[in-house]
């Protein structure tokens, strides 16, 4: 099996799991872009350390593709079907059955593109296939004692940017720096969302009062990534965001 690897708890667990179950059989590969965080690069890589797994990192051209870049709602469904050709070429090349990744019964109810794209590829899905929630995910890695089992959620940088409103390099470079600040801040589950030249920041509504109370150097840290207002959701923090103008059909991501 090759595990299509990010460092999140979904596909960490599935990655340690893939490791107990067959050994040298089982591989990951983490396909990197501009979409992808440092800080998610390194975190994922720790986690290979420690729990023995072998990790690949490849490189996934997505920034000449006008079909992400345009960011239309199916952006992810794009993304997904060139991510599933290049997983598969190298699980072909190693001489691996399957290409598996951690989608779980939680994301059947969002917008989730990306979804219908590897299955269509062949990409199989066991914690779906076992009917597992994200919930019974942590609830495993826990009982399992691994150190990932409460991760944040993440999501691409992408997810940043509002459909329609062109994805390019220097927004996501803004977005990864403001957010790598803001964790280095303590703050563990936030968002910095992109609407032109304003900073929409999220965070848990319990962590408004430790963000208002460092006003002054956050609004100076983002401003000076090129932002020209900075703001906080009084909503607070809350999964897909972007995808609340979509139809209520689609959901959320």
């Amino acid at each position: 099996m090759l595990v299509a690897f990010s460092g999140g708890v979904d596909s960490s667990l599935l990655a340690v799991l893939a490791r107990e179950a067959f050994g040298d059989k089982s591989r990951c590969v983490l396909l990197d872009s501009p979409v992808v965080p440092r800080e998610a690069i390194d975190e994922a890589q720790r986690i290979a350390r420690d729990y023995n797994l072998n990790l690949e990192i490849l490189q996934l051209t997505l920034m000449d593709d006008e079909r992400f870049t345009k960011n239309p709602a199916e952006r992810c469904y794009w993304c997904k079907k060139t991510s599933a050709g290049v997983l598969k070429r190298r699980a072909q090349e190693l001489g691996l059955a399957c290409v598996a990744d951690g989608i779980n019964v939680s994301d059947t109810g969002e917008h989730r593109p990306g979804l219908a794209a590897s299955t269509e590829e062949g990409i199989v899905h066991p914690f779906l296939d076992a009917g597992m929630t994200k919930n019974n995910i942590r609830e495993c890695a826990r009982a399992g004692g691994f150190d990932f089992w409460d991760k944040p959620s993440a999501a691409c940088l992408s997810s940043r940017i509002p459909y329609g409103e062109v994805i390019t390099g220097e927004k996501l470079h803004m977005v990864e720096e403001a957010e790598a600040f803001l964790h280095k801040k303590g703050f563990r589950q936030v968002r910095v969302r992109v609407h032109g030249t304003i900073a929409r920041i999220e965070v848990p509504k319990e962590e408004m009062h430790a963000l208002l109370d460092m006003h002054a150097a956050v609004a100076g840290t983002l401003s000076a990534l090129g932002f020209s207002y900075v703001t906080l959701d009084l909503e607070g923090y809350r999964s897909g965001s972007m995808d609340e103008v979509l139809a209520p059909a689609g959901g959320k991501t």
